[in-house]
């Protein structure tokens, strides 16, 4: 009876503490919330009634000048007012945007003496198709996955609020990316992996080798880093931090840590794959060896880093297809491609990644046998 108590208990507490963390992470303060761009403005939505796009020069591939919106105002203290917004384009396809009447828009009213002075056009208002493709999300990995999907959903919120009130801030505050990043990817390992398995000797062996995978990733993404010489700024928007008032910080070292992180998650999956596969073969063969049982997890170790890695080429080269069709286009010869910064970069991330999960099956292995195994010989 006891046992029994025990065992339910160890499965979960991790949710309770989940949904602890979840709480008080959801009212921490990160220290930027008055950090607005605009103080003297207010940020809503707006109802495109009509544009006037008299003023657009069209090139054929980019547009240039203004587009001048009729809005109707939904939210705010200016809600249901008429007023005009401007949609300033620069001439880039990547951060231009149209509207076209009936579209919703996140605008900025900026205000003088308590009337509107101006009004700025953000971008198209996406927040309640985000919410309904997230909601039809949960609902599928419930109806799926039943209270296990529902464990996944809260471990996958924790991350999220994780990173954006405790990375992220600590990042701008200075602190030491790559300390920081192995001690948030620690905690996350350990929850993510107890919501799995409860606070158990499984989810001692899975973390175990995860965590050892990731230091592995660490080190020698550092190491790479640094022989290869590429800076923090090869990361899409980061050179933007420095010109927003944050010069002292280190975008090599947040680089470094973006590497474990971005393969931690694919380490935890097969760290979790092995640490199974042992338990079920242990209890199946309750007078396995230590020895047995780790060879065991290692054979499955072998099957599942065909494909793992091939997940983290692919996850990382959808994002660079363009550039990859750039330099087929241009006909620019190999060596050239892969002494380029954000090639360079990109095989760090995806190398080394491999690098964490090829070590992270004989460590998961080994953990596995000698926690989950009850004796050392056959």
């Amino acid at each position: 009876m006891k046992k029994n108590f025990r065992e339910k208990l160890a499965y979960q507490a991790p949710m309770l503490v989940c949904l602890v963390m979840i709480a008080v992470l959801l009212y921490l303060p990160t220290g930027y919330e008055q950090a607005l761009q605009y103080r003297q403005a207010e940020r809503c939505m707006g109802l495109v009634l009509e544009t006037d796009n008299s003023t657009i020069k069209d090139t054929g591939l980019v547009r240039s000048g203004e587009q001048r919106c009729r809005l109707q105002v939904l939210d705010g203290k200016f809600k249901d007012e008429i007023v005009t917004g401007v949609n300033m384009l620069r001439g880039s396809l990547e951060q231009d945007k149209l509207f076209s009447a009936g579209d919703r828009a996140q605008i900025v009213i900026s205000t003088s003496g308590g009337a509107i002075s101006n009004v700025t056009m953000i971008d198209h208002y996406r927040v309640p198709w985000e919410i309904f493709m997230a909601g039809a999300f949960v609902l599928l990995l419930v109806a799926v996955a039943g209270r296990t999907g529902l464990r996944a959903i809260f471990s996958f919120v924790l991350t999220v609020l994780t990173i954006w009130k405790l990375l992220v801030p600590l990042y701008l505050n200075g602190w030491n990316p790559v300390w920081i990043g192995l001690l948030v990817t620690l905690l996350l390992t350990i929850l993510i992996i107890a919501l799995v398995y409860g606070f158990d000797r499984r989810c001692a062996a899975a973390v175990s080798g995860a965590f050892l995978g990731i230091l592995v990733t660490a080190a020698l993404g550092i190491l790479f880093t640094d022989l290869f010489k590429i800076h923090g700024a090869v990361m899409a928007y980061s050179e933007s931090l420095l010109y927003a008032g944050f010069q002292h910080l280190d975008l090599t070292r947040i680089y470094m840590s973006s590497i474990f992180l971005g393969a931690s998650g694919a380490v935890m999956d097969l760290a979790v794959d092995i640490t199974s596969a042992v338990t079920e073969v242990v209890a199946k063969k309750p007078g396995i060896s230590r020895l047995e049982a780790a060879r065991s997890g290692m054979n499955v170790g072998r099957a599942a880093m065909g494909t793992m890695t091939t997940t983290l080429l692919l996850a990382y080269s959808g994002g660079y297809i363009a550039l990859l069709m750039v330099f087929m286009a241009q006909g620019t010869p190999t060596p050239h491609i892969l002494n380029y910064k954000h090639t360079a970069a990109e095989l760090i991330h995806t190398v080394i990644g491999s690098f964490g999960l090829v070590t992270v099956a004989p460590f998961t292995a080994f953990c596995s046998g000698m926690l989950l195994a009850s004796r050392t010989s056959s």
